[in-house]
């Protein structure tokens, strides 16, 4: 049954307004823009939170990640929840979720009680940026129009990012850590009130069930690595908890697969992992995601730590990486009107590698200016191949299926995200030396940007191909 979630023609936004194009696309971007902030805002402030609240290493990056893993973990749920219940409805219960946890993120007293608040962040993430793709789809039906949308969203990615950092950096400085969590109150306010008066009601599909024992085994999934890679700097590689955590991580992920393959109504068909399009780009989602995060993670930490870089001076330092980002995705969308995505996701990853081999050779102590170059390019590239990854994505599911769709493609990002932190983390704290850790850390990210590159050749469509999406 395919049911309206209480749409009126009258509503602003809805079929009534053609005149505001721009309106669902601002609505729904400010809640994307949230969710990125957050993620790059608290790469500068977690050394000085884990000073303050006595957080172990190990601590703080589970104050990073435990964000990232229920964000991963619940995504495609938040995606199953979208075309079961309505997009819109979904997303705006997210916004208010994301909302709530970022008060209580702010008002922490312990290191315990922020990582519990980041968890309840990630569930909020988890169903803001599923309806975000899907809802841009919706409103923006026509393929150029969509190509636009998906860049400029792709471009507030750019923008949170590059402003994270600097805003974390100056926040932390001037009022204390716990600002970079506020920040979000009034923008969540701003996102919930554009949203309900400017995008119009989404189809809700009630004959589709949430496929729950298949959550659980994903959710086991993402956890289970997740808990791994980021142990594994601290216990040792060859640890026993360890390695049955990565067993028992492998278990999860086959009992994903059967119950899919056996579920009446799957949370993610198999058969739309068939198409070489979504899952070839939803893995380049994972290694170019895996690639940048890692490296401004660990950037941050050795700026700060072994640098002796302020919070804000560290959000100077990576701003070169980040600023990047603001403007490729935009560039990426218009390029690719005459180009196709193939060509521009190729070169991006290919600028990826590039950068991320060339800090890895640049020595033990290098000059920052032999940096910026190295930076700029894993910027420019990771955010130059976002829009055509994301339209590929997109492009490939049957409508029926957008919320999944976005979902896929967002939970792998972000298992790609929280792989990238906890490895990088654990290899800083493994390895003999920081910078051996550090080095070894990019080189890892620039293999993987390359394996991304051929990933792309093989699996996004040439321009003019036109995808089934029945």
């Amino acid at each position: 049954m395919v049911r309206a979630d209480r749409p009126r023609a009258d509503r602003p936004g809805g079929p009534a307004a053609p005149g505001r194009p721009l309106a669902p696309l601002l609505a729904v971007c400010a809640g994307y823009f949230m969710v990125i902030l957050d993620v790059t805002v608290i790469n500068v402030a977690v050394p000085v939170v884990g000073r303050d609240l006595s957080a172990s290493l190990t601590g703080i990056q589970w104050i990073t990640d435990g964000y990232t893993l229920v964000f991963a973990g619940l995504l495609l749920t938040g995606g199953a929840l979208g075309d079961r219940l309505g997009n819109r409805r979904i997303f705006c219960t997210g916004v208010v979720v994301f909302t709530l946890a970022s008060a209580g993120c702010g008002l922490a007293p312990t290191s315990e009680a922020l990582i519990a608040a980041r968890l309840v962040e990630g569930l909020g993430a988890a169903l803001i940026v599923p309806g975000s793709l899907a809802l841009l789809q919706q409103a923006y039906p026509a393929p150029a129009e969509r190509s636009r949308a998906f860049g400029l969203w792709g471009s507030m990615a750019g923008i949170a990012a590059s402003a994270g950092p600097l805003l974390g950096g100056l926040l932390v400085t001037t009022v204390g850590w716990r600002s970079v969590f506020f920040i979000n109150l009034p923008v969540g306010c701003a996102c919930l009130l554009l949203t309900l008066r400017h995008v119009s009601a989404s189809a809700r599909r009630t004959d589709r069930p949430v496929d729950w024992p298949a959550q659980c085994a994903l959710i086991a999934t993402v956890a289970l690595l997740t808990t791994v890679l980021n142990e594994a700097g601290r216990r040792g590689w060859t640890d026993p908890l360890i390695l049955t955590g990565a067993g028992l991580c492998l278990l999860s992920a086959a009992a994903f697969v059967l119950r899919e393959r056996l579920a009446r109504t799957p949370v993610l068909p198999l058969r739309l992992l068939r198409s070489r399009p979504m899952s070839g780009a939803a893995a380049i989602g994972l290694l170019f995601n895996f690639a940048f995060y890692g490296m401004i993670f660990t950037a941050s930490l050795y700026f700060q730590h072994h640098r002796g870089l302020t919070a804000l001076r560290t959000g100077l330092a990576l701003f070169p990486a980040v600023a990047m980002t603001m403007f490729a995705s935009v560039l990426s969308g218009r390029l690719a009107r005459r180009t196709g995505h193939r060509p521009l996701v190729v070169t991006g990853m290919l600028l990826g590698a590039a950068g991320l081999a060339g800090w890895a050779a640049a020595g033990s102590r290098p000059d920052y200016l032999l940096l910026v170059g190295p930076m700029m390019a894993a910027g420019f590239g990771t955010s130059f191949a976002l829009t055509g990854a994301t339209a590929t994505v997109m492009s490939a599911a049957p409508d029926a299926y957008s919320g999944t769709a976005s979902a896929l493609f967002n939970t792998t990002r972000q298992i790609g995200s929280a792989a990238g932190v906890a490895l990088g983390g654990s290899l800083l704290a493994a390895a003999a030396g920081f910078t051996t850790g550090l080095r070894t850390s990019m080189a890892i990210g620039a293999a993987a940007y390359l394996t991304a590159a051929a990933l792309a050749f093989f699996c996004v469509p040439p321009k003019g191909h036109r995808p089934a999406t029945g």
